[in-house]
């Protein structure tokens, strides 16, 4: 009789593992943008097409989250990623944002500056390649040209 109870108690919670393993597995990060910037939801909807959870949070103190995450003014972009121990700036592709988190090169973060037409989350054609830059210690740096 014990035995038959365990497994009708356990058997629900086999059928819930995978999904919930899968989601432990899934990258982690957290947008901070200014209220009310749709083209930062937009950015947010191709990383989780992507399979990358972001939780998407409305600051109205970005230059000081900047300022922390060490972006420099020139790369600054509307809006703020802290994923994987790194710092993604503005609507970097989200191939480089995934070549970042796989290589886990020596860098504190991405960074694709200002926002341009055709980049994630923004409308209109791509007219130029996006040039993503990396910053950190060693300076910055071309990171990946998409």
């Amino acid at each position: 009789m014990l035995k038959k109870l365990m497994k009708l108690a356990v058997a629900p919670a086999l059928l819930v593992a995978p999904e919930m393993a899968a989601a432990a597995d899934r990258v982690q990060g957290i947008m901070y943008k200014n209220p009310g910037c749709e083209c930062c939801d937009g950015h947010a909807d191709a990383l989780r097409r992507a399979g990358i959870d972001i939780r998407v949070v409305a600051s109205e103190n970005l230059a000081a989250l900047k300022a922390r995450a060490g972006v420099p003014a020139e790369l600054q972009g509307c809006h703020t990623v802290l994923i994987g121990g790194y710092t993604v700036e503005g609507h970097v592709p989200v191939a480089a944002v995934e070549r970042l988190l796989a290589q886990k090169p020596a860098v504190r973060g991405i960074a694709l500056p200002g926002m341009p037409a055709g980049s994630p989350g923004m409308g209109g054609v791509q007219t130029a390649p996006f040039r993503v830059m990396s910053f950190g210690a060693q300076g910055t740096q071309l990171f990946a040209v998409k």
